[in-house]
């Protein structure tokens, strides 16, 4: 006797094949459901670049208060308490950035290029360019710059305020310089400000949980449409590498950011003239309001804009410009979306009634001339930024010696010294004089073949970059 009957085993192995089906089923709904970046990144790469800059860090006097980092880092304390490296030095830093214009406009973060003596723009076909700053906002940490070239590749803009908590988001960039890499995730929170940023906070980020690391900083953050929503700023880390939290600055302030810098290189804000804190849970129970919301008024500055506008200390705003303020930090953003003698309508909270203000807005204190490094030139002992020396009798070999290296093109290039140059610009050299005729005919822009030996290996060919 078995346990079922030819008839009943054949209805069970029909259901089991029916669940089967409706498993797979709902798994491959599931997929089709999940978007497919591919073509989004193959549309929008060209218009991602690389954005390499070169520091010059002056020479440093360590004092009495840097005596435990010399000890931690191993180097001997002076006799007379004072070290000074022996010379200026170039530090390199990677970011990323994005064309917005046919013509040449390029977005980075403002971080990416502060203090940059030259800025290198790699573009996603491996042509490089050098790039002007147009203009640096430090506040909203972004940065415009130009390169000249026609017909170039370029992304737009959409409607940050669109975003939806939960939509789907895609990142590329050069994270710890591995050029043109793309991220996907989807955006956890819209509004958020990073404390501490700057006195005058001006700015309400996108919140994604998008892979973002050290050399995203400047990238675009698309939607599933292709627009850019996002310029990629900042994250959250204990360890400086993605744990999952990023911010990006909104597509429609850097919208406004950007056609002030292109019309005047600065970014001109309007100012209210309060201190504010978040209404909480008691602030909202003592002042008769229905829930948390708005920016509470901690004080009102004397002679500010919201003082003659009739403000109030204990005020609530629950509303600029149209705008409803439903944290805090929503305020001093909104504020700093319109310039200054802009007028403003406000509607507060006081006495348990909402009330109509007018405010013409001041200036904000950041609203100063950036400061753009000027471009200087590497610092080096030559233009190409070594010295050589011959090889001497015992050495058989031909060409030169190197002796002495500094910032320049042969640096960038990756020589060190003790390296042989049997040959510049293709033409063989067998005496420190050769060398010296050679590098004297060199141009001046322009990238320049010098081909060395090393450690008794074989010859390899290097690269100069003359413009350097």
């Amino acid at each position: 006797m078995t346990l079922f009957s030819r008839g009943r085993l054949t209805k069970f192995y029909c259901l089991i094949g029916l669940i089967s089906t409706c498993l797979f089923s709902n798994v491959l709904m599931a997929a089709a459901a999940l978007p497919n970046f591919a073509d989004l990144v193959e549309q929008n790469a060209p218009s991602i670049v690389e954005i390499s800059t070169i520091q010059i860090q002056e020479p440093r006097v360590f004092r009495g208060e840097d005596i435990d980092e010399l000890l931690r880092q191993g180097k001997p304390i002076p006799d007379n308490g004072e070290q000074q490296l022996p010379q200026a030095r170039e530090r390199g830093a990677v970011g990323s950035g994005f064309i917005v214009s046919n013509d040449g406009y390029i977005i980075t973060n403002h971080h990416v290029v502060a203090q940059a003596t030259e800025i290198r723009v790699t573009l996603n076909d491996r042509r490089v360019f050098t790039a002007e700053v147009i203009g640096m906002d430090e506040p909203s940490d972004i940065a415009l710059l130009k390169i000249q070239g026609e017909a170039l590749p370029f992304v737009k803009f959409g409607d940050s305020d669109q975003l939806r908590v939960g939509d789907w988001v895609l990142a590329i960039g050069s994270p710890f310089g591995l050029e043109f890499s793309a991220s996907a995730g989807i955006v956890s929170a819209k509004g958020r400000s990073m404390p501490g940023r700057s006195t005058y906070n001006y700015m309400a980020f996108i919140q994604t949980d998008v892979a973002i690391n050290q050399g995203n900083s400047g990238g675009p953050l698309f939607n599933l449409q292709g627009d850019v929503v996002g310029i990629n700023s900042q994250i959250l880390s204990s360890a400086g590498g993605s744990n999952g939290i990023s911010f990006s600055i909104p597509s429609n302030v850097a919208d406004n950011v950007i056609e002030q810098l292109k019309a005047t290189g600065v970014v001109a804000r309007g100012l209210l003239g309060v201190r504010i804190r978040q209404v909480d849970h008691a602030l909202a129970q003592i002042f008769e309001l229905d829930r948390p919301t708005g920016a509470f008024i901690d004080d009102v500055i004397s002679g500010s804009p919201a003082e003659q506008a009739g403000i109030a200390n204990e005020d609530i705003v629950l509303e600029f410009n149209g705008r409803p303020i439903l944290y805090s930090t929503d305020l001093p953003f909104y504020v700093g979306q319109y310039k200054p003698d802009t007028r403003a309508d406000i509607v507060v909270w006081r006495e348990g009634e909402r009330h109509n203000l007018s405010v013409v807005l001041g200036s904000s204190p950041t609203n100063v001339e950036p400061k753009i490094t000027p471009q200087v030139a590497p610092l080096s002992r030559n233009p190409l930024g070594f010295r050589v020396s011959s090889l001497g009798a015992e050495n058989q070999s031909s060409g030169v010696r190197i002796s002495e290296l500094n910032p320049g093109p042969g640096m960038k290039a990756g020589l060190l010294v003790g390296d042989f140059i049997v040959s510049l610009n293709r033409q063989e050299i067998n005496s420190t004089d050769d060398f010296a005729n050679i590098a004297s005919s060199l141009p001046r822009d322009g990238f320049v073949p010098i081909r060395i030996r090393r450690e008794g290996q074989g010859g390899t060919t290097k690269t100069l970059d003359m413009s350097e």
